[in-house]
């Protein structure tokens, strides 16, 4: 089991920041490889915003890059998305998702947390 908890949304102006954690807690943290951060829209496909391994190698949408930057904190279970110069189609409901492969799994697993909104005026 892995547990997801995001914060940091919240309501900002076109071309601020805002930075987004996700802390992973439960028995298979351990067992994460990769992570993630998704995006939804009422009425649209959640999408894929950044990824980032458990080596640390990250990769963008194309909408996001330059903007926006995903780390990762292995020792404290916890994933973040510092976004950068905000845009109103950015917003969303922002989803913190990992992989977990574990010996005592009949296949791999997707996690996912409760969501955070993000609201960017123009």
């Amino acid at each position: 089991q892995v547990q997801l908890v995001e914060s940091g949304g919240g309501y900002v102006q076109a071309g601020g920041s805002l930075r987004l954690s996700c802390v992973a807690s439960g028995r298979d943290t351990t067992c994460i490889t990769s992570m993630g951060w998704y995006r939804q829209t009422p009425g649209k496909e959640r999408e894929l915003v950044a990824t980032i391994s458990s080596h640390g190698s990250q990769g963008y949408a194309d909408s996001v890059k330059g903007r926006f930057t995903v780390s990762r904190d292995n020792g404290k279970n916890t994933m973040y998305l510092q976004m950068n110069s905000l845009k109103p189609e950015d917003t969303a409901a922002y989803y913190c998702n990992a992989e977990a492969v574990c010996d005592d799994y009949l296949r791999g697993f997707d996690f996912w947390g409760q969501g955070t909104q993000v609201t960017v005026s123009s």
